[in-house]
């Protein structure tokens, strides 16, 4: 019923968030010696062509990014890797830039451009692991359920260059890190693993995660967790002294732009937070509960109104099937508001894909669940085997942008008319 709008919410949203923009409205000062340019993440080519196109000085670089994101830059180099689980080029790439920023003086300067996806772009196992101990790693961390700032505590664990790394590498120079925040909350040591920020919380917290959320690790990195080897420096190192620091785009903002289109499309608008995290089926419920509320009592808020959140939410994996967190999300909302007229939602990826597949999202309102099983989908027994993409995709509903150049992560907007 509202999908045109929520499109075009969506693509507000991740307008709001180009790289192009904002890189340009934050350049660091230039030093008097070189500009080495280094990042990773889904955004992180688009933040490199709109670094060098902006940038008034010489400079050299390396970026990586997930395969099919790549832009043309003439003097910062893009390598392509795997995401969400890391391949043998980004542990190339992540050697590169580790050797790329060494023997560097206090008169040169590295510019760190940083965004999602990252923590898998660039894999480099510690002394005693090997790429394929990192990989099940980041298997056993996605299929956890785990929030994002504990999975990269114990990433942090066994890389030796997340966690700050990176910058203590290239001490003493300068480090100027430009962040597009995917996190909620937008704690940008926790944006790809902060290659070139210290995150909070030891080795000690990263075992009581681990025990905790119940990941199980390769038998190397169970015992490297339990040892005193590879610790992550501390954030006091006087190596981080003199470097900065800046979120150049976020959830908030996003959500923000998209809610001033609402209003100016006769919608009311609110955001309901930019950092919801849990169980994508669980929010999925509370989102749902909310919206029918206001369809049968105007309360808490009155119609027509848009509800937008955003943040990152996670799936605990029980089934074999297809789709990401957002298709998760969507599938639950759609047996959730079965039958209730005057609602539509749309949720996607704000880097154009949900997880693995080819989509940023899908589409639902009142009658999804009906046209599922009216074309032989159970909602509820593919909701168990997490096959929310080809559920949608079996109804023509899946919402598809291809890669946008940024990531603020998810991005959620129920219309209720």
């Amino acid at each position: 019923m509202h999908r045109p709008l929520l499109e075009r919410l969506f693509h507000q949203a991740v307008a709001q968030a180009q790289p192009a923009l904002a890189v340009e409205r934050h350049l660091p000062a230039p030093p008097k010696g070189r500009t080495i340019v280094v990042g990773a993440g889904k955004a992180s080519a688009q933040m490199a062509r709109a670094f060098e196109q902006a940038w008034p000085g010489d400079l050299t670089g390396l970026v990586v990014t997930r395969y099919g994101y790549a832009e043309r830059c003439e003097r910062i180099e893009i390598i392509e890797a795997a995401h969400p689980v890391p391949d043998a080029a980004g542990e190339a790439a992540a050697l590169r830039l580790l050797e790329m920023v060494s023997g560097l003086t206090a008169d040169d300067l590295v510019v760190a451009l940083i965004s999602g996806g990252g923590s898998s772009l660039l894999p480099a196992p510690a002394p005693g692991l090997t790429l394929a101990d990192e990989q099940a790693i980041n298997r056993a961390l996605l299929a956890s359920g785990a929030p994002i700032g504990v999975m990269n505590l114990i990433r942090n664990q066994f890389s030796t260059i997340k966690g700050g790394r990176l910058a203590l590498a290239a001490a003493p120079a300068r480090v100027a890190t430009l962040v597009v925040s995917d996190v909620p909350g937008d704690d940008p040591a926790l944006v790809a693993s902060g290659p070139t920020l210290p995150l909070a919380g030891g080795r000690a917290e990263a075992q009581r995660l681990a025990a905790l959320y119940r990941i199980e690790l390769p038998d190397m990195a169970a015992r490297l967790l339990a040892s005193q080897d590879n610790l992550p420096p501390a954030a006091e190192d006087p190596a981080f002294a003199g470097n900065s620091v800046t979120t150049i785009a976020s959830a908030a903002l996003s959500l923000e732009a998209a809610a001033e289109l609402a209003r100016a499309n006769g919608f009311e608008a609110a955001i309901l937070s930019d950092s919801i995290e849990g169980e994508a089926r669980d929010v999925a419920q509370v989102h749902a509960a909310l919206a029918r509320e206001i369809v049968l009592r105007d309360r808490p808020f009155r119609k027509p109104i848009v509800l937008l959140s955003g943040g990152e939410t996670t799936v605990t994996l029980r089934g074999k099937g297809r789709g990401g967190r957002n298709g998760e999300f969507l599938l639950a909302l759609a047996i959730a508001l079965d039958g209730v007229a005057g609602v539509s939602a749309l949720a996607g990826d704000t880097d154009g894909i949900d997880g693995s597949e080819d989509n940023a999202g899908a589409f639902v309102d009142g009658n999804t669940a009906r046209r599922m099983r009216e074309a032989g989908i159970d909602p509820q027994a593919t909701l168990a085997d997490n096959d929310a993409y080809g559920a949608f995709a079996a109804i023509g509903d899946l919402f598809v942008t291809g890669p946008t150049g940024t990531n603020v992560n998810d991005f959620r907007a129920i219309a209720i008319g």
